[in-house]
């Protein structure tokens, strides 16, 4: 089984990236981990979608504008 976002690694590799985590942390902290991770991954999500909203809206505002100035 080998995943998209880890490109070339597969099975053996993965399990011994996961045994060494286990091993780091401990089988209490991985879940904390986890739920930090998820919370990272969607604030990063939710800013980037602000972020495009902005420059879309901007680009929206922008848009009439530059048709006025074709006009003249």
């Amino acid at each position: 089984m080998q995943f998209l976002f880890i490109g070339g690694l597969g099975g053996p590799e993965v399990l011994l990236i996961l045994l060494a985590i286990l091993l780091l942390f401990g089988a209490k902290k991985i879940p904390e981990l986890a739920r930090g991770l998820g919370k990272g991954i969607r604030e990063f999500k939710d800013a980037s979608r602000e972020i495009r909203r902005d420059i879309e809206d901007a680009a929206s505002v922008d848009e009439p504008s530059r048709l006025d100035n074709n006009k003249s």
